[in-house]
């Protein structure tokens, strides 16, 4: 008994990341596939920016840190932290040669970073003038076909109407300069990309809570023209109107979702496939991360979806990597998405501090 007690004890005192393991014996990707862990203990591993096929950045939430990887034939070769003590530094992009960094309030840019991994000067500051709230104040950015930085800002609450800047996904020159809006109604996305079939953007977006386990709907969503209205805070999905906003405004006002998910799945990351190394029917589509639940009675999500895409028209998702939930116990939560030059696709895991590798190896 003293010393199963001892070694009880023994565990209790490791820190978390030693005890964590991540669930790579449980994920399950279509058949032909395989998966395997391109990195662990990366504490809260969320957004990714490739710099080159030898450099990976990767932002966090929680803990503050950005990490840059350096990678040979697509294998992790050396780790550092470029920045620490950040505010929820959840995104990142990549441009000319400058990493760019959003930090709640302030996007930061570093530039020449891939020559000075080990010792990063003082970043330029891009813009200090976004909303400081801290709820759904972190962000994903992404510089889009036209050269512009697309920065979302979500609504600070869970359901409220807060007028503009909040809930809604805007662009600005690399410089910060002239902020403009793309999307309206937009409560809080994380996660968006655009169509290399047409250039169209589409992007995640999470829906309101305290409304029970089954409602409201999570959405895909597809911008069809600068400034359109997605429903927030007045209509979710197709057609829930809010309790406490929907009298103004009827969901027929509004665009619809693409894709509605169920309730709480929380999609984040969107990418989509530009590569060779998968099948060519994934260039038809849209890779989703499903982060998962976290208020459901019974969880749902902790997925990664493929979504088939015709034109305008999103089909039936199917499930592409499961394994991270055991029963209710949460394994993992997918994040965000990248693509390396040999068509294998990385997804993030800040859950379990990871980031997997997913390759294709034929039927």
């Amino acid at each position: 008994m003293k010393l199963a007690a001892l070694f009880l004890a023994s565990l209790l005192s490791l820190p978390v990341s030693t005890l964590a393991k991540t669930p790579i014996d449980r994920l399950q990707v279509p058949e032909g596939f395989t998966v395997e862990v391109l990195v662990e203990d990366l504490d809260n591993a969320r957004a990714m920016a490739l710099a080159d096929q030898s450099t990976l950045f990767v932002g966090t939430r929680d803990a503050g840190n950005v990490y840059a990887l350096e990678l040979k034939d697509g294998q992790l070769r050396k780790r550092h932290t470029i920045a620490s003590g950040l505010r929820m530094p959840s995104g990142l992009a990549f441009s000319e040669g400058s990493l760019y960094v959003a930090a709640v309030s302030t996007i930061l840019r570093y530039d020449n970073i891939t020559t000075s991994l080990n010792a990063p000067g003082e970043p330029a500051i891009v813009t200090d003038q976004l909303p400081s709230e801290r709820h759904h104040g972190w962000k994903h950015i992404a510089f889009g076909p036209d050269g512009w930085l697309y920065v979302p800002i979500g609504a600070p609450c869970n359901i409220c109407d807060q007028g503009l800047p909040y809930a809604a996904i805007h662009r600005m020159r690399p410089d910060g300069s002239q902020m403009e809006l793309v999307a309206a109604g937009v409560r809080n996305s994380v996660g968006f990309d655009w169509n290399p079939a047409d250039g169209s953007l589409w992007f995640s977006d999470n829906g309101r809570d305290m409304m029970g386990d089954d409602l409201p709907p999570c959405e895909l969503n597809r911008v069809s023209h600068a400034g359109e209205h997605f429903g927030y805070p007045y209509c979710h999905g197709r057609s829930v109107s809010d309790p406490e906003f929907g009298k103004p405004q009827a969901c027929t006002e509004h665009t619809a979702p693409a894709v509605e998910f169920g309730a709480h799945t929380a999609p984040l990351g969107v990418h989509f496939y530009r590569g060779s190394g998968f099948p060519e029917r994934y260039k038809k589509g849209v890779f989703v991360a499903q982060h998962g639940s976290w208020n459901r009675s019974k969880k749902i999500g902790y997925q990664v979806l493929w979504v088939p895409i015709d034109g305008t028209t999103a089909g039936e998702p199917e499930v592409f990597l499961s394994g991270f939930l055991d029963g209710e116990t949460t394994l993992g939560r997918p994040v965000a998405f990248a693509e390396l030059g040999d068509g294998s696709l990385l997804v993030s895991d800040d859950f379990a501090d990871a980031i997997y590798r997913i390759r294709y190896r034929g039927e």
